[in-house]
């Protein structure tokens, strides 16, 4: 009985890492679709991990991310030293808080002790703006100029 009762508490612990709300599914169903399991393809979608927490690291790049989820990004970025040319869609559908898990998973994933977080109120500023696809575009590159982007 005891062996028994081990092992649904075992089952439980590991489905919770992959609940319909955990950051990980939330980035599978939405994110991983074109970035995959954080790496992108080349050419085409830039790879995230690595790169979120150094660019969640001030309070700039945190605007950037939260801006990159709600309007979306456009036109040619570099990543890692390679150019990537695609369009990244807003992800407006979603909540403050599952946007910011995503952000804040994707973060700790750099390896990067102490990882920053972006908080559901980040987001929440971001989607209250107005802004396009381009404008974000516009906000990377003045963003790398001041602090360069991985």
């Amino acid at each position: 009985m005891m062996r028994r009762g081990v092992m649904a508490v075992a089952a439980v612990l590991l489905l919770a890492g992959c609940s319909p709300k955990s950051p990980k599914s939330l980035y599978g169903n939405n994110c991983g679709i074109c970035h995959h399991g954080g790496d992108g393809m080349p050419g085409s979608v830039p790879p995230l991990v690595g790169r979120i927490d150094k660019i969640a690291a001030t309070p700039e790049g945190r605007h950037y991310l939260a801006d990159v989820l709600m309007h979306g990004v456009s036109g040619r970025i570099m990543a890692n030293g390679q150019p990537y040319n695609a369009e990244m869609p807003p992800f407006r559908y979603l909540k403050d808080e599952d946007v910011a898990s995503i952000l804040t998973w994707l973060s700790a994933r750099g390896g990067r002790e102490n990882a920053p977080a972006i908080s559901p109120s980040d987001i929440a500023a971001a989607r209250g703006a107005a802004k396009s696809a381009g404008q974000v575009a516009d906000e990377r590159d003045a963003l790398n100029r001041q602090h360069p982007i991985p």
